[in-house]
């Protein structure tokens, strides 16, 4: 996850580890570095950040076969970020233990699988989760999660977008967000339509978006639109490219490569479990009241069966 990143200047050194590569990457996607990339340059940086310890890294040539670029292509963008030759790139991405590559196996795994072996597909699905949520907790700062649950819980309103499989993901946090704090919902609940909930939106009020590639275009013009309007827009996706980074304050990048015939959404909602127990620390008793409440309503109504 980011948050704002300083502006990162041509006259600067090259990033020296993973740490400040990644924000250089951020920063560079947002607009805020005197460095400037193309948009394919952009998405083959990003998804260097990712091959971190891949075997692929060892050269420079099947590098470029597994991104699908030209070499010339990855060594352009070596001189664009400073530093002088590939190697001194290639040992900071090396610099974690080397591990095999679990990556972009997708819908034809599970379509040419055998009948008889899908407890062992069940098993591989799995484990590329929770490899995906253990590289999702390497990449994440406690300042910066504390950074987007003070965001959200000192919002005047909280506003969720996710189409296609987010809204399940948007869903399921306007819930958990709603078990500690007023005013949470989807950005369309009112059934008025998605120009008249931003208009009901200012600038003490926070909208978080999630899509991953291939993004979905509604979702990054909203994000846009919301932004242009003084909104404060927090972002879920996968990479420091997506086209929603550009348009947000703050973004929370979570991996999700799997075998499954779709975008996995498990480290994902993952996600949104570590961001609402983030938002009950940060706000304390606010929280602890709210659940209180709740708890009430529950039982006077008689909801759940005990």
């Amino acid at each position: 996850m980011a948050t704002d990143t300083p502006s990162l200047t041509d006259n600067e050194h090259a990033p020296s580890d993973l740490e400040s590569l990644r924000a250089l990457s951020l920063a560079i996607a947002r607009g805020e570095s005197d460095r400037h990339l193309g948009p394919k340059a952009q998405e083959v940086l990003s998804q260097l950040i990712e091959l971190r310890g891949d075997p692929a890294l060892l050269s420079i040539s099947a590098l470029a076969a597994k991104l699908e670029v030209n070499p010339s292509t990855i060594s352009r963008l070596v001189r664009s970020l400073g530093y002088a030759r590939f190697g001194e790139l290639q040992r900071i991405l090396l610099s974690e233990t080397l591990t095999h590559s679990f990556y972009r196996q997708h819908a034809s795994t599970a379509l040419s699988a055998n009948r008889s072996d899908l407890l062992n597909q069940a098993r591989q699905l799995a484990g590329e989760q929770c490899r995906n949520i253990e590289r999702f907790l390497d990449n994440l700062r406690s300042d910066e999660l504390e950074a987007f649950a003070n965001a959200v819980m000192n919002a005047g309103r909280v506003r969720l977008c996710g189409v296609r499989q987010f809204h399940s993901f948007a869903s399921f946090l306007a819930y958990g967000l709603g078990m500690l704090r007023s005013d949470v919902s989807l950005l369309s609940d009112s059934g008025h339509g998605i120009a008249e909930g931003l208009a009901g939106m200012g600038v003490d009020d926070v909208l978080i978006a999630a899509s991953c590639k291939p993004y979905t275009r509604e979702v990054v013009d909203i994000c846009k639109a919301a932004r242009n309007h003084g909104i404060r827009v927090l972002t879920v996706t996968d990479m420091s490219s997506s086209p929603l980074v550009r348009h947000s304050e703050q973004a929370l990048l979570v991996p999700h490569e799997t075998s499954f015939i779709s975008n996995s959404m498990v480290a994902f909602l993952s996600a949104v479990e570590c961001l609402v127990n983030a938002c009950a620390t940060v706000s304390g008793e606010t929280a602890g009241e709210a659940l209180s409440r709740r708890d009430r309503f529950i039982d006077e109504l008689g909801i759940e069966m005990r």
